[in-house]
């Protein structure tokens, strides 16, 4: 029997081979792939869509208790761009091939290093590099085609969970969100931002709101020695501040406001306030700035600013009013694109 459905995949394979370049069809289970980032860490899995088309599926299509690739055609596979926890268990970085020995009441999740296989023929248990058992749910509604999805996504984990027909596979993805976040600092500073002052401005602030003052404090002093600028002596004021030392923190503050450019002053001036959720004192203080500057260059940055406290403040439609004035004053493509990350992390914040 087994004989049978290898002799079968290869003829498969092969007509398939010769067809390639041919013309493009549609696949009767199409290719697919579906992505999310955990915190800083991408997860992407890559795999192909059968449908249930009237079959049994559970110990009939896919039988129970022996392994099957998690879709059809080539093996299913997932990757992690740093480590990760599978259901508690460590799993290195890299691309795995996503295996699974089902049953009616637990599934064995395995991982292999192995990625080039046509089905399961070709699996080994020697290169597994994980097994991990998790629980089948039943669903109310039913999946006609094979699906992927993340579930109950956070900055340091995520539910991965495979859905056909009327059940769904979940497992869960943990990542040391500071641990990543320490490595990928590292290895930036190490690289093409060694030399940017902004680069290690962002990392002491990172550290001042996540981990040691001691090592945010070292950070704004190598930004300091790059550039002094109102960005780097206010992320250094931050650190003094943390640290207890309160006029040395309203010294640098003060010299900063004394070298900000336009862009920072508006900054400074509302970014604070709608952190903070004041947000008619943002409005008040853009609204008046704009008045006290008529001939600014910078007025598309203040409709912007107007757009963003709108936008948290739940003004939709004076949002879209001043976002629009922002794109209209706005002079080139750069100041644009700015507009709409403005209004895309509004978006996002609504959301």
């Amino acid at each position: 029997m087994k004989q049978t459905a290898i002799a079968t995949a290869l003829l498969l394979a092969t007509l398939s081979a010769f067809g390639q370049g041919a013309i493009r069809a549609p696949e009767a289970s199409p290719a697919a792939s579906v992505g999310q980032a955990i915190g800083i860490t991408d997860v992407n899995i890559t795999y192909h869509r059968p449908t249930v088309n009237k079959r049994r599926i559970w110990n009939g299509l896919v039988p129970y208790g022996t392994p099957w690739r998690t879709g059809a055609n080539e093996n299913t596979t997932i990757s992690f761009s740093t480590p990760v926890k599978i259901e508690g268990q460590d799993l290195p970085a890299g691309t795995y091939a996503l295996y699974a020995i089902p049953s009616a009441s637990q599934w064995t999740i395995i991982f292999s290093k192995f990625t080039g296989d046509w089905g399961v023929y070709n699996y080994d248990p020697s290169e597994d590099a994980l097994r991990v058992n998790v629980t089948p749910q039943a669903t109310e509604n039913s999946e006609e085609r094979l699906v992927y999805t993340f579930d109950d996504v956070t900055n340091s984990s995520a539910i991965a969970s495979l859905r056909w027909e009327k059940l769904r596979v979940p497992m869960k993805i943990d990542v040391d969100l500071t641990s990543t976040m320490r490595a990928n600092i590292a290895s930036t500073l190490r690289g093409g931002k060694h030399w940017d002052a902004n680069a290690w401005a962002a990392a002491a602030r990172w550290e001042l709101r996540n981990g040691s003052a001691d090592t945010a404090s070292t950070y704004a002093d190598h930004a300091l020695s790059l550039a002094t600028t109102s960005g780097t002596l206010r992320t250094k004021a931050a650190v003094l501040e943390k640290k207890g030392d309160a006029k040395g923190a309203a010294d640098l503050r003060e010299r900063a406001k004394s070298i900000a450019t336009e862009a920072e002053t508006i900054g400074l001036g509302y970014g604070p306030l709608v952190g903070a959720k004041k947000y008619d004192e943002a409005i008040a203080y853009l609204n008046n700035y704009a008045t006290a500057h008529p001939a600014s260059s910078e007025l598309w940055r203040i409709y912007a600013g107007l757009g963003e406290a709108y936008a948290a403040k739940g003004d939709a439609a004076k949002a879209k009013e001043n976002f629009d004035k922002a794109m209209a004053a706005a002079h080139d493509t750069a100041e644009r694109t700015e507009v709409w990350d403005s209004i895309n992390s509004a978006a996002a914040e609504v959301k």
